[in-house]
């Protein structure tokens, strides 16, 4: 026995030693001297507000470097956003995830993305190398990381994820019907975590983006604010600057290698959501033949595609994985059954051009170039704002849009049997919406529609296909012209100003309307005794908010009250028909709104006459994507509201259990306002801070920065990083 056991013994060392080797060889062999001869070409200079300046002698350098910093600031957003991407989120969080893996599979296929990755140009090859070295050298220099899913980053990964937006074409796709349809079984909202918490109204999505031309400002430059509104902490703050021509600025979303909103020497640009048609549902007539199925198409019967799909998902007990048997269609794959039809859906399906876009914009150097990035026609779901150092400003409405037969109404499923149905080609930027240096001297988009884009001189919603845009006006849109038109004057810091103007547009009919409704009222009526304080300081209410402001805090209750009575309950962008429902409702009915949401600030805060900053508040404890909140722990108080009054500067801000006071998880992300001339001049500020790492000084040092609005110095070139150097360095040394 003893010899045996001395045997096993022997063979475990055997075993543990050739592991030893492995991981020595994988450490020290060829792979690891190119990582390291790729580090030596990069330096990362970090300023004193952590951000990251990365030098390369080549483009692929930089893509290296800004890799390999954007593990360092937050390597679990990195991981998280690929794990999303190729739809692996199940094996790591299980089972509640399988349908959201599922959906990413139907769109985003590996073998796929690696034909294509082969099939790319060298340039651009060389940056998906570079990519993946970056990461997979931070894991080899940080073995105390330990990556849930990804252990290793492949090239074709950067295909899967080449658009930075909040939320793609694919989550589009209703996930409480696509698992009704392959779960076989009425949807459980439990697994589902898209659904919408009724219970809790939903913030607006979005962003600002506004250009001045030079003819509109002091200094006859041309200026650009770039105003993201995502959850917290989507993006990373960094430069990256190449001998290849390559020196962009700006938010990149984690995990990425461009820039996704930013700016250059001599251009920038803004993407804010668009409400554009990019995306087409088809129903399809299907007849089961045997085992398979045929679907209708002219007077044609087609073969619907059948392939599996394998979503792995962790248990408590280990792996286990479900099968799918998927269908597709010549439109795309079946997502839904609507009324005995099965629904497929169509969008926007180019990851390769989608990737080029997104990177050679980032080192276009005046319009005309940066307008030919866009002939890519990839940036599907999003309308972009541009400025350049020429002097130079311009709209780009949503960059995809098929062209579609307008005899159809396309916000509503199509027969998929009808080849009329069929997109032909996609509308050229000339067809789309879409401005160049306007005669007013400025333009701005908050995923508003583009017909308000440039006040008197915007483009004319008849010269349009209706499906260009299925959007609306906007109170924030409102406020954007009040704070754009007629001035003659911009500079830097009054572009900030406008920026953060604290003019709450929605109230200004609701409001008229209750403090009406409250003179027409009967003295003998105890609803007018009950609300007279609070009609008396909304009388003389600016519409401003501010930490200070009482008004700000009575007026948001009400209005969150009063929807969810009158109708329009649901936020949204503030649009007109709440605005309308309010002005009809019953005088009656406006008070008791209003008694209700003074009831309520009493309960939760001890007054009504609470002031708005100690009920807004930023505060950021952790390092989880999921923030949790905490009345007991450091906030500070934030003044700017909700977009859905018309707040520029947005804060996504509510109650959450065992708090009584709101917080904020969405809104202002990255703000940067960018003057172009000789030289390029910008100030910027980031959520929190730069680092996910709660023990990082750059964890939360920004955050009284972003919450009053007080931008910091951008230092663009290499001599203003001069006594603002934390730190340089290469990657792994």
């Amino acid at each position: 026995m003893s010899l045996i056991k001395n045997r096993v013994y022997l063979q475990r060392i055997v075993l543990v030693l050739a592991a030893a080797a492995l991981t020595l060889g994988a450490a020290t062999g060829p792979e690891a001297a190119r990582w390291a001869q790729e580090a030596r070409n990069v330096t990362i200079v970090r300023d004193d507000w952590g951000i990251a300046h990365i030098y390369g002698k080549k483009d692929a350098d930089a893509v290296f470097g800004a890799m390999y910093a954007q593990a360092e600031d937050d390597f679990n957003r990195v991981e998280t956003n690929y794990m999303n991407a190729m739809g692996r989120l199940a094996e790591t969080e299980g089972e509640s995830r399988i349908y959201q893996d599922l959906r990413m599979k139907l769109f985003i296929d590996p073998t796929e993305m690696k034909k294509q990755y082969e099939a790319s140009p060298p340039w651009l090859k060389s940056l998906m190398n570079a990519f993946a070295d970056g990461l997979n050298y931070y894991l080899s220099k940080h073995p105390e990381v330990k990556p849930r899913v990804i252990q290793r980053f492949e090239p074709w990964m950067a295909l899967t994820f080449s658009e930075g937006s909040i939320g793609g074409d694919i989550e589009k796709v209703n996930l409480n019907q696509l698992q009704a349809f392959y779960g076989k079984a009425p949807a459980n909202l439990a697994l589902n975590r898209d659904a919408e918490d009724d219970s809790q109204p939903a913030e607006p999505s979005g962003s600002n983006g506004a250009a001045v031309a030079p003819s509109n400002t002091s200094a006859h430059h041309a200026l650009l604010l770039i105003n993201p509104h995502t959850s917290f902490f989507f993006r990373s703050e960094l430069q990256m600057v190449s001998d290849e021509g390559l020196n962009a600025y700006g938010a990149v979303t984690w995990g990425q290698f461009f820039i996704y909103q930013g700016f250059n020497d001599r251009t920038g640009w803004m993407h804010t959501s668009s409400a554009v048609d990019a995306i087409d549902e088809y129903l399809e007539t299907v007849t089961k033949k045997g085992n398979s199925f045929t679907y209708k198409y002219g007077n044609e019967e087609r073969p619907l595609a059948a392939s599996e799909i394998t979503v792995p998902y962790h248990t408590d007990h280990g792996m286990a994985e479900k099968k799918f048997t998927v269908y597709r269609s010549h439109h795309g794959p079946i997502v839904r059954e609507s009324n005995g039809k099965w629904v497929a859906i169509r969008l926007m399906q180019e990851p390769l051009k989608a990737l080029t876009q997104s990177y050679t914009r980032t080192k276009a150097k005046d319009y005309k170039s940066f307008r030919q990035t866009m002939e890519l026609h990839t940036n599907s779901s999003n309308n972009t704002i541009f400025a350049d150092a020429d002097g130079d400003i311009a709209y780009f409405h949503g960059n995809f849009i098929p062209r579609r037969d307008t005899k159809f109404d396309w916000t509503r499923p199509v027969d998929g049997s009808d080849p009329e149905t069929e997109w032909h080609g996609l509308l050229s930027v000339d067809e789309t919406p879409h401005l160049l240096n306007p005669a007013s001297g400025w333009l701005y988009n908050t995923n508003n529609w583009p017909w308000s884009a440039a006040g008197p001189s915007s483009p004319k919603r008849e010269d349009y296909p209706a499906y260009v845009d299925n959007g609306g006006e906007s109170a924030r849109g409102l406020h954007a012209i009040r704070v754009l038109q007629n001035r003659k004057d911009f500079t830097l810091d009054s572009l900030i100003a406008a920026a953060f103007d604290s003019y709450l547009t929605w109230f200004e009919k609701p409001l008229p309307a209750l403090i009406k409704a409250w003179d027409e009222t009967p003295a003998s009526n105890p609803m007018k005794a009950k609300t007279a304080e609070q009609i008396g300081l909304l009388r003389a209410w600016d519409l401003r908010w501010s930490v200070a402001s009482v008004p700000t805090s009575l007026a948001v209750f009400w209005g969150d009250e009063v929807r969810r009575r009158v109708g329009g309950g649901r936020r949204g962008g503030g649009g007109g028909s709440a605005e309308g429902n309010i002005e009809k409702a019953p005088a009656e009915q406006l008070l008791q709104a209003l008694a209700a949401a003074s009831d309520k600030l009493a309960a939760d805060f001890g007054s009504w006459k609470t002031p708005w900053g100690d009920i807004n508040r930023f505060q950021r404890l952790t390092g989880d994507i999921v923030q949790p909140f905490n009345d007991a722990g450091p906030s500070i108080p934030v003044a700017f509201t909700s977009s859905q009054w018309g707040s520029l500067a947005s804060f996504g801000a509510r109650a959450y259990p065992g708090t009584k006071k709101w917080y904020g998880t969405s809104g202002n992300s990255f703000v940067a306002v960018v003057e172009f001339g000789d030289t390029v001049r910008a100030k910027a500020v980031t959520a929190g801070g730069e680092s996910g790492n709660p023990s990082s000084r750059h964890f939360n040092d920004e955050a009284k920065r972003y919450a009053t609005g007080e931008l910091r110095d951008v230092y663009f070139y290499r001599s203003q990083l001069k006594g603002h150097t934390e730190r340089e360095y290469h990657p792994g040394s």
